[in-house]
């Protein structure tokens, strides 16, 4: 299940950067410390400050503003303007952006990097390639923006109408990130200099360069449309479904060639270079340096608005950075009808599901399932957000939809989250033969183990091979609280109270806020004739916001203690 719309990017960056982690270290754009030596007017340094706070905060779109007109009251103050630039950038207005780009000698060297690739892509989204090829020299964007520099002037080049420049092939041996993607971008040039057989030449050693890459499986096969060989471009995309089934644009793909339908047009060098700064985007993601990253796709943008991969991408970080109705707006900025419709739909019902609007995710999501109902991923959003509200036999439902159309064994996952549906449900045969069947197809997967030996150890079914799997589950996640928890409660159940409260204890170090695993281990105080400890526990329990069975439970315990037949609670969904 790894959709090529926003995974591949970032898959194949990682595939090609191999051991180039740290490549863009030091990339944080925005958070510097406050410089409190600023001596400036009242309302001047509270714009700044105000500005800087935000910005720090990573609420660009509030800070732009403030920092701009903090700016442009002190025109001569380099730290100003190099905030507000950079605010300007991760807010995603470029073109300010490019107006207050830092000068040579006005700030450090990344920050003056960073400045000519921003005018360059200005000066390219605005047509003018050659001034933007100037910015973009040999050795004048330098590291850590090399590579991003190195992939757009091609571009410009070709805007200019440089194409013998533009069709050189890159030179950079150890950065197979730029090695990759400038090919493929070489290969879109060749045959935009109507090169075919050089463009399939290209295209040909790129395959055997990076044969899983959805993205060049897609570039090629479209230059086979192109080129009218469409029986050629289908089989490629069938070949490329055989190894990764879910690539909704191979599949989107697959159908336009075989219906014959037209092909895609080269992209315009501001698309090209739009879609090559996605590349960097991800590579940075996987790095974990998000306002590098931001401030990429934000280059991208300004060049490709249309540009899905990029709003999709854009709207993770924003909400990686607590941002919500920033990453809401970029995935509503996503086409519809486009390949990332239904990802980013799928999306955004996820970030108010996340926020315990389940009304509203629910709204969402079924209005996108309803406009496009064969596709995968809202599916799985729907049933996602249906298991979310408790509503098991719906969401039960819409997987069996999912499982029933695959042709052979479905994926184990399916089979998965239909058990916990079944369960929840109150239907356990239905979801014992779900994750038995989930099981045989991935005998190893610590979570699914957990899952189906708590559902046997809750009810005193096949204690010894329940504990059997859980072992295998903890050996594999040994700092898992509820893995642990499920090994003592197996142990519990089975008699061995020394080692049950000896795990039960790791547990609830593991996962010290759960009331479940707390209520578990005083459960096994108690057994172990230790009250005093068992009643702190439950005591504990009502602490810890606990369900309403849970909370029922420890209070009926702290009462009246443990009766021989009493049952414990039972653990959350997954």
């Amino acid at each position: 299940m790894r959709p090529l719309t926003l995974a591949t990017a970032a898959a194949l960056a990682a595939t090609v950067l191999g051991g180039c982690a740290g490549m863009y270290a030091g990339g944080d754009l925005g958070r510097e410390r406050e410089d409190t030596r600023l001596d400036r007017p009242g309302r001047l340094y509270a714009l700044y400050l105000g500005g800087h706070s935000a910005l720090n905060a990573g609420r660009s779109e509030e800070a732009a503003p403030m920092l701009a007109a903090a700016a442009a009251g002190a025109p001569g103050d380099p730290r100003i303007a190099e905030r507000a630039f950079i605010a300007a950038l991760l807010a995603g207005d470029v073109t300010r952006a490019a107006a207050l780009a830092p000068a040579p000698e006005a700030a450090n060297a990344a920050n003056q990097r960073l400045g000519r690739l921003v005018r360059a892509v200005e000066h390219l989204a605005e047509g003018r390639g050659r001034e933007a090829a100037n910015e973009l020299g040999a050795e004048m964007v330098g590291y850590p923006h090399r590579t991003a520099a190195a992939l757009v002037r091609p571009w410009a080049l070709a805007q200019a109408g440089d194409l013998a420049a533009a069709t050189l092939s890159p030179e950079a041996p150890r950065d197979r990130l730029l090695l990759v993607f400038g090919r493929r971008d070489r290969a879109l040039m060749l045959e935009r200099g109507r090169r075919h057989e050089e463009a399939e030449a290209a295209w040909k050693a790129l395959r055997e360069q990076a044969p899983a890459s959805g993205l060049i499986a897609l570039g090629y096969g479209e230059f086979l449309e192109r080129r009218g060989r469409r029986e050629e471009a289908a089989e490629l995309y069938r070949a490329h479904l055989r190894r990764e089934q879910d690539e909704r644009e191979i599949i989107a793909a697959l159908e336009r060639a075989t219906a014959r339908r037209a092909a895609p047009a080269l992209p315009s060098p501001a698309e090209g270079a739009a879609a090559s700064l996605v590349a960097p985007a991800a590579a940075l993601t996987a790095e974990r340096q998000t306002e590098l990253a931001l401030a990429y796709l934000r280059l991208a943008l300004r060049l490709d608005p249309r540009q899905d991969r990029a709003w999709l991408l854009t709207g993770d970080l924003l909400l990686a950075e607590k941002d919500a109705s920033g990453a809401r707006a970029a995935y509503r900025r996503v086409r519809p009808g486009s390949d990332g419709w239904a990802e980013a739909q799928a999306r955004l019902a996820a970030s108010f599901e996340a926020e315990g609007n389940t009304a509203e995710a629910l709204r969402l999501v079924e209005a996108a399932a309803r406009a496009a109902p064969g596709d995968r991923t809202l599916q799985l959003a729907y049933a996602d957000v249906l298991r979310a509200a408790e509503r098991w036999d719906e969401s039960a439902a819409v997987l069996t939809g999912l499982i029933d159309r695959v042709e052979g064994e479905p994926d184990w996952r399916l089979l998965y989250l239909r058990g916990v549906a079944h369960d929840r449900g109150g239907r356990w045969a239905e979801a014992e033969a779900d994750l038995q069947r989930a099981r045989k197809l991935n005998p190893d997967d610590p979570e699914l183990l957990n899952y189906l030996a708590y559902g046997w150890i809750d009810r005193g079914q096949r204690l010894t091979e329940a504990l059997g799997m859980i072992e295998q589950a903890v050996a594999r996640r040994p700092r898992s609280g509820a893995l642990v928890d499920t090994l003592g409660w197996a142990h519990y159940r089975l008699g061995n109270l020394t080692e049950a409260v000896k795990h039960l204890e790791r547990a609830v170090e593991l996962e010290p806020a759960d009331p479940v695993i707390n209520d578990h281990l005083g459960d096994a105080y108690w057994r172990a004739g230790r009250r005093t400890e068992a009643q702190f526990q439950w005591r504990r329990v009502l602490t810890l916001d606990p369900d309403a069975k849970v909370r029922a439970d420890a209070e009926r315990k702290l009462a009246s203690g443990m009766e021989a037949g009493s049952q414990p609670a039972r653990a959350a969904a997954p």
